[in-house]
């Protein structure tokens, strides 16, 4: 049974109302998911899923700690009971446990999800930071520094977002390879 329908209507419960721009960047995000999809095979429904819920620790309602992909995470594993690694893929996506270590609690965040190589981390990283606030596309250059403006300079997320930018860019040009691939064999 599919992940996706179940993880877009929960992620339109928490966000759609309370955060309309934020409900608006994950749909992009999902969209960008399924455009990325004919590369990852079967797991391509598990992406599109944790794209719908990459940002539901924004949500009033989960607002724990301040620190979005922990407390989306843990709203999916202690409430919901979802999937670990889709716990952890919302947990780790787009570096969060370089902010988590800006934070001071990195300790608590990977002791509580394990980062593991993965691949979907760095897809669904490339999504995240490939769809602008409003859900339009964007370069990966555009995000991080729409980011860097929107937060203000010296804010955690702005600092983080500087330290993990060549590490995004990184994945980013791993999922673009892997796209310009496919589309050589399928010619």
């Amino acid at each position: 049974m599919p992940l996706s329908p179940w993880a877009s209507d929960l992620a339109r419960s928490l966000l759609a109302e309370p955060l309309a721009r934020r409900w608006a960047h994950t749909q992009g995000v999902a969209r960008q998911a399924r455009a990325i999809a004919p590369i990852l095979g079967d797991e391509a429904d598990l992406l599109e899923a944790a794209a719908w819920l990459h940002d539901i620790g924004y949500s009033p309602e989960l607002v724990v700690t301040g620190f979005h992909p922990l407390d989306g995470a843990r709203y999916l594993r202690d409430v919901v009971a979802a999937h670990p690694r889709l716990c952890n893929l919302v947990a780790h996506h787009t570096f969060a446990r370089v902010e988590a270590e800006m934070r001071a609690i990195d300790g608590a965040f990977n002791a509580e999800f394990p980062y593991g190589p993965d691949e979907l981390v760095g897809a669904l990283t490339y999504c995240d930071m490939t769809t602008g606030p409003d859900g339009a596309p964007m370069s990966i250059d555009d995000r991080i520094d729409e980011v860097g403006r929107r937060y203000g300079a010296g804010h955690v997320v702005s600092r983080f977002m500087d330290a993990a930018a060549a590490d995004i860019r990184k994945v980013a040009d791993r999922v673009t390879l892997s796209l310009d691939q496919l589309a050589g064999e399928t010619r």
